[in-house]
């Protein structure tokens, strides 16, 4: 019998996915979490947290509340909150957070700006 679950789920509760040998070419906005293992070319706007596997690449500016990278971004970034550089992260862009965290073996090449909260969440 399948279970009745009586509460709603918050469309922010929702994971995206795009997996390995997944290329996508456009702009993309999400409510919720995204995890890119695939290839996004075009700008990201993501109210949740942005995750991108070590197999992910993303060749555009993103805008999330939340990052961990594992893979590969070519493009601004802007994290309002937290920004987490895995060992195997790469970054080339300019970036705009108001918190981050660097793994050693992670490269960042580009200009980082230390937001304070409050700021909007537009790409520049």
């Amino acid at each position: 019998m399948a279970k009745n679950n009586n509460n709603e789920s918050s469309p922010t509760n929702k994971i995206n996915i795009i997996n390995n040998n997944t290329k996508i070419r456009g702009d993309v906005s999400s409510v919720g979490d995204i995890r890119i293992d695939g290839i996004l070319e075009g700008n990201l706007q993501v109210e949740g947290k942005l995750v991108v596997g070590e197999a992910g690449k993303i060749v555009g500016d993103i805008v999330c509340l939340s990052a961990d990278i594992s893979g590969t971004i070519q493009g601004n970034v802007k994290v309002r909150e937290l920004l987490s550089l895995q060992e195997n992260a790469t970054i080339n862009g300019d970036i705009s957070i108001c918190k981050l965290s660097i793994a050693p073996g992670a490269v960042f090449s580009g200009k980082c700006s230390m937001l304070s909260e409050g700021n909007d969440d537009t790409i520049e």
